[in-house]
């Protein structure tokens, strides 16, 4: 085996150009392979926490068919008691012209209740947030965002200053800090101008919104996860509802990061097995070029076999010479894609994406590699071992 070996190296080293041009399809094909597939988990992994920024204990509900029996504030207050849920927080919005003395600009309305803040994870900048009492007393209060503050107002340390929302007077009592991955952010562009107020005053502003509450959001108890929550949500719902399951959706970013997960999944499956064909055309090249070394070397051939070398020791020989031009072709492609994907994540840093080379992948390369060199192998290696040595002997090509 080891004599065979360094035959194979001496017969690629003395034709290098050439091994060179052989290998070039197995290293574009392991580089299509790796990379690809590591550019996707990278951009998967990195998705996949942005969604989880969002608020690792929330989950979404949304009333289709209330069935007769609308959900009120006061019920979502009482299953805050409920095992799984920690707190509730109804919303609804609406888009409306903000004005402050000559300024004016269009404001997204987000009508809501005190838990709302806890819930997604928004921070406090100045003043205070929405209490009960401001949703109980229907009071025409809000909370700005930093955009807004500084839009309509002019400057940030708006606190206690009087804007008008469609024509009706509210008293600045907070500002929120921006935040680009908060729901209400992500779900409207990134410069918008937000005001949060209590829910039933926003009855008041806008007509469109309905007077039973339709969408709400729900954390998970401490100490629990959102799968218990919104199992726990969904049984209320299906007791109120009459067991109807299409009366509501309930989602939570579990449910995000599973699909998200699932379409980069096939994407993967898929780019890798375009990779693969890169491959598979690279092996029909070393196959190629295997039997024009073995119809070159068909005169030591048959010396081999005049002096006693077995048939299996020349498939051997052939055979171990073509896996050799795979796994160099194998190796020079890992190291390039490591390369390769190492610039990559420097240029994409400002993005906050990372990628690196997936070990489990570039495990697959070196396995598939091997069994091309194997099986695109074996029909020239079998063509030389079965040369009779008499003829071998007088080939004159």
């Amino acid at each position: 085996m080891i004599q065979s070996f360094k035959m194979a190296l001496r017969s690629i080293s003395g034709n290098k150009f050439r091994a060179f041009l052989t290998m070039l399809g197995i290293i574009i094909g392991v580089m299509a392979l790796v990379i690809l597939v590591s550019l996707v988990n990278g951009a998967t992994s990195t998705v996949t926490d942005t969604i989880a920024e969002l608020g690792s204990d929330l989950v979404s509900v949304t009333i289709s068919d209330d069935k007769g029996s609308p959900i009120t504030l006061d019920l979502l207050q009482s299953w805050m008691d409920e095992d799984g849920i920690g707190l509730t927080a109804a919303y609804g919005s609406t888009s409306v012209t903000g004005k402050y003395d000559a300024t004016s600009s269009t404001v997204t309305v987000y009508g809501t209740t005190a838990s709302y803040l806890d819930i997604q994870g928004l921070t406090l900048l100045l003043g205070r947030f929405l209490k009960t009492t401001d949703v109980d007393n229907n009071n025409y209060i809000c909370v700005l965002n930093e955009t807004a503050a500084s839009t309509l107002v002019g400057y940030t340390d708006c606190v206690g200053e009087e804007i008008a929302l469609d024509g009706l007077k509210f008293t600045v009592v907070g500002i929120i800090e921006d935040d680009d991955s908060s729901v209400s952010s992500l779900l409207s562009s990134g410069d918008s101008l937000i005001a949060y107020i209590p829910y039933t005053t926003l009855l008041r502003l806008s007509s469109t919104v309905s007077t039973s509450i339709t969408s709400f959001y729900v954390s998970a108890e401490e100490g629990s996860d959102m799968d218990t929550a919104a199992a726990a949500v969904t049984a209320l719902l299906l007791a109120r509802f009459d067991e109807d399951e299409d009366a509501f959706t309930v989602s939570s970013s579990n449910v995000m990061e599973d699909a998200m997960s699932s379409v980069t999944s096939i994407l993967a499956v898929l780019l890798g097995g375009i990779a693969a064909i890169s491959l598979v055309v690279g092996g029909i090249g070393i196959m190629n070029i295997m039997l024009v070394t073995v119809t070159e070397r068909t005169r030591e051939i048959g010396i081999r076999k005049a002096i006693g070398a077995s048939r299996g020791m020349i498939l051997q020989q052939f055979l171990l010479e073509s896996v050799v031009l795979c796994m160099l072709g194998c190796a020079i492609g890992i190291f390039l894609s490591w390369g390769i994907l190492q610039i990559i994540s420097v240029v994409v840093s400002s993005l906050s994406v990372s990628f690196s080379m997936e070990w489990n992948v570039v495990m697959i390369a070196v396995v598939f590699c091997f069994a091309i060199g194997v099986v695109f192998g074996l029909y020239p290696a079998n063509k030389a071992a079965k040369l009779a040595p008499i003829d071998a002997l007088h080939y004159g090509g």
